[in-house]
């Protein structure tokens, strides 16, 4: 008799997220005067980030700046959840775009991001059932570690395409 045993799968209760940033340069100067500019990376990804402050606070526009990669950060994982879900509930997704937008609220004390409104367009197969997909765009905003994480809310409004 054949008794093949299948190793039980075990999952570890957390997942380690490091990121390496690195800045020069020089603040004697005042407030004014230093550069912004810096790099990041996260292995075992590859490429460096360059980022910078808001251009309101004499970043570089050509650069990412933290509050940007806060609500880009909230976008993707929102995608991600949506089409996790979508794929488990059998549901054919073919395009998926988002429009995220927030604002920085300096009447705040702390200053802070105000609520991430997330403006998506789901495209899917023709015939899907309008519902399920807000149904499980609702599951999915649910399941998004990041917007979990996150102090200020987060709003989801999908529009569903059909191709």
């Amino acid at each position: 008799m054949d008794q093949t045993r299948t190793a039980p799968v075990h999952r570890t209760p957390s997942h380690p997220y490091a990121t390496r940033l690195h800045w020069t340069g020089s603040t004697g100067g005042g407030p004014r005067t230093y550069s912004r500019d810096h790099t990041a990376v996260a292995a075992p990804a590859t490429p460096v980030v360059e980022l910078s402050a808001d251009s309101a606070f004499r970043g570089d526009p050509d650069r990412l700046n933290p509050e940007q990669l806060v609500v880009m950060a909230a976008s993707s994982c929102q995608m991600l959840s949506f089409l996790g879900a979508a794929s488990r509930a059998g549901v054919d997704v073919l395009a998926y775009d988002d429009a995220a937008t927030s604002h920085l609220d300096l009447t705040a004390s702390p200053a802070r991001l105000g609520t991430i409104r997330l403006a998506v367009t789901v495209t899917v197969a023709a015939g899907t059932d309008e519902a399920v997909v807000h149904e499980l765009t609702e599951q999915a905003h649910h399941a998004c570690y990041v917007a979990s994480s996150l102090a200020v809310g987060v709003e989801v409004g999908v529009t569903v395409r059909f191709r």
